[in-house]
């Protein structure tokens, strides 16, 4: 038996139909009802079941054949070595845009790792660009339901595509998209805009091709790319001014003009970026259309300073003193001081300075908060009167962990500034919690 399809427990929930059967940590499980497993999908799919027959080869080498009778939803209780149960997916392409390629040396290894991996769209929301993905793959997808799939779109052209991606495979999207359509699966896109590349025409091009995949199509993001300075041999991309954010915008508000009369949906969004970029006010709530596109920036801010507010509104205020510090990225920082000023103002004893640090680690074009570093925040706060506490946005860290980009913890900030720093959950009733210094509201 091949050690790919060999899927190690890790772990045997207490009380559990595999605990029953006698299954213990380094056994591991090779087939379901006599089919082998690529990967998790595989195995909820075969165990969803009244009647299961699993094979496995304990640690001892003893091969058993368990044959299981089970409600048809109810789970064996295993947790696996590898939560896919199976290699991500690297990829394969060399895009013009890619921010991994724009690193600096010396990072931790798994910084460099490129995913472009289907199932990581479906499990976490990845993007992914599909030019690594045969039929079968797509044909999994609509078998298991794995919706939605998120899709780095960026051009619908096919010779341009692969030009951008530096891929000769990446010119089949519109068949793969057709599949998926078909298979009616949920889909959302991306558009990493590079200027004189594939804005312009090309946009325009682009959102009405992906407008014929609606309603299974959900919506598509346009995004500018992100410099950092550390592009010495890359495809020269210049960036965006003011003026063209302004432009983008426009041809952007046409479009979604066009889409809510003909299919009452605005379907095309632009990022925060090209607002605060071009000097316009954010989109009003409604505007967002439910915040469909969220984890991939649109409408991040307007959905924080709603948040706020409306908790805001419900507090009466006091007398409390206390002294906060936050940290905020060039791009945020605007409107993280409107809001602190309106609790301020409700809550006079209280000073909340929001502190504007400057990417020097990847480059000053780089201003979204997520990827400041903790010597970033050192090296500018050093020094400085921070008060009682250093709020941190939770973008900032490693998922589940107090790691920054640059592997310094948030301990490492608090040793080196002499402060306690606190995380802010991305909402803004923990906004207003941190700055009040309490747990509820």
């Amino acid at each position: 038996m091949s050690k790919k399809y060999l899927h190690v427990i890790a772990s045997v929930e207490e009380g559990s139909i595999a605990q029953e059967m006698d299954l213990v940590p380094g056994d591991a499980v090779y087939m379901v009802n006599h089919q082998v497993m690529e990967d998790v999908f595989d195995y909820q799919f075969l165990i969803n079941d009244t009647f299961v027959v699993l094979n496995v080869i304990k640690e001892n080498g003893e091969e058993w054949e368990l044959e299981i009778e089970k409600d048809f939803d109810e789970d064996l209780g295993i947790t696996f070595e590898s939560s896919l149960m199976d290699d991500y997916r690297s990829c394969a392409n060399k895009c013009i845009f890619c921010f991994i390629d724009q690193l600096p040396p010396g990072m931790r290894e798994t910084m460099y790792f490129k995913d472009d991996d289907s199932r990581l769209s479906f499990l976490q929301g990845n993007y992914i660009t599909m030019t690594n993905m045969k039929d079968k793959d797509l044909d999994r997808i609509i078998k298991y339901r794995l919706e939605p799939i998120n899709i780095s779109v960026h051009t619908t052209e096919p010779d341009l595509r692969c030009m951008m991606l530096h891929n000769r495979f990446a010119g089949k999207l519109a068949g793969q998209l057709q599949k998926l359509y078909e298979g009616r699966i949920q889909m959302n896109a991306q558009i990493v805009l590079c200027k004189n590349i594939n804005d312009g025409e090309h946009l325009d091009r682009t959102i009405e091709d992906l407008s014929r995949y609606m309603p299974w199509m959900e919506g598509v993001s346009v995004v500018p790319m992100g410099f950092t300075r550390f592009r010495d041999g890359l495809y020269p991309v210049e960036p965006f001014t003011e003026e063209d954010a302004g432009k983008v915008l426009d041809q952007i508000e046409k479009w979604q003009k066009r889409l809510l009369d003909e299919y009452d949906n605005r379907f095309i969004y632009a990022g925060d970026e090209w607002y605060i970029m071009a000097g316009r006010p954010l989109p009003s709530q409604e505007e967002y259309d439910g915040y469909g596109q969220l984890e991939n920036g649109i409408g991040m801010m307007r959905l924080l300073i709603e948040e706020f507010n409306e908790a805001l509104s419900e507090l009466t205020g006091d007398d409390r003193k206390r002294h906060v510090s936050i940290v905020s990225g060039v791009l945020a920082s605007g409107y993280i001081q409107e809001l602190t000023k309106a609790l301020m103002e409700k809550y006079p004893n209280i000073q909340v300075d929001v502190h504007c640090i400057k990417n020097k680690f990847f480059g000053e074009s780089i201003t979204v908060t997520g990827l400041l570093t903790g010597q970033d925040i050192v090296a500018q706060l050093q020094g400085k009167d921070l008060g009682d506490v250093l709020l941190l946005p939770i973008n900032m860290l490693r998922s589940g962990e107090n790691v920054l980009l640059d592997d310094m913890t948030t301990l490492d900030i608090e040793k080196a500034l002499q402060v306690p720093v606190d995380i802010i959950k991305s909402n803004g009733d923990d906004l207003i919690l941190k700055m009040l210094g309490q747990d509820t509201l």
